[in-house]
């Protein structure tokens, strides 16, 4: 059987890439550009010769126990020590001869806890501008152990998102407490003791249910047996902000 020209063509057309690609990356092509160990040992060489910066927060709690061990009981426990004090390797090779910095400046502090909608529900923020205007943060919270002297007494100080969101709405006149029922200890150890949630479609009813007793004359009313089927009504109503959904 006679192989048509086309595919000696062809043929011809791919031992040209291959042999070009091959040539290309076994020859032209320099050593140092495609070996993975040769890079690694490059960077590893050029790393090493860096002058160190960092001791290692190993290094700070050889000598600042006491601070170590309260630090390691805090909200501040996954944070590195010169994450805030600086690098600080000749501080640790002679403590003498140079300190850490201490930064007081509220913007530090800021970097983490100003108002951001991106951060997790629960994480304390603030806004800057209105807490404690102009005061250092250290001023009130210990740094190695951030509890505020006097635990706030509004929802809003951790959850502010939330706040935000329900001023605006229907329930703005609702405190927190008419929803949730948090335990005391959630105001110290706050994601280990959890406030409870409403868990049925009777919570909303005592408010928005037709014929329900005590209910608030301006509340919106629905009949619970048919509006929204079965689903509860926070999948549709989002509490903090419940206007209806079309």
């Amino acid at each position: 059987m006679r192989i048509p020209e086309q595919v000696h063509r062809l043929a011809i057309v791919l031992a040209i890439v291959i042999g070009g690609t091959l040539l290309t990356r076994f020859v032209i092509i320099p050593r140092s550009l495609v070996s993975t160990e040769l890079h690694w040992a490059q960077t590893t060489q050029r790393e090493a010769t860096r002058p160190l910066k960092f001791a290692g927060s190993t290094a700070c709690q050889d000598c600042h126990e006491d601070v170590a061990a309260k630090k390691a009981k805090s909200f501040h426990r996954v944070l590195a020590c010169e994450g805030c004090h600086t690098p600080s390797i000749k501080h640790a090779e002679d403590p003498s001869a140079a300190k850490p910095t201490v930064l007081r400046e509220r913007k530090l502090c800021a970097t983490c806890h100003a108002y951001d909608p991106s951060r997790p529900t629960g994480f304390p923020q603030i806004n800057v501008t209105a807490h404690n205007p102009l005061k250092a943060c250290v001023t009130c919270h210990n740094p190695h152990d951030p509890v505020p002297p006097k635990v706030p007494k509004e929802c809003a100080a951790c959850h502010a998102q939330i706040e935000r969101a329900k001023a605006v709405s229907s329930h703005a006149l609702l405190t927190c407490t008419t929803c949730h029922k948090a335990p005391e200890r959630h105001k110290t150890a706050p994601r280990t003791a959890l406030p409870s949630k409403p868990d049925s479609r009777d919570f909303c009813g005592a408010c928005h249910g037709q014929g329900a007793a005590g209910a608030p004359k301006e509340a919106p009313k629905v009949d619970l047996s048919t509006h929204g089927a079965r689903n509860l009504c926070w999948e549709c109503h989002y509490p903090h902000l419940p206007e209806g959904r079309s």
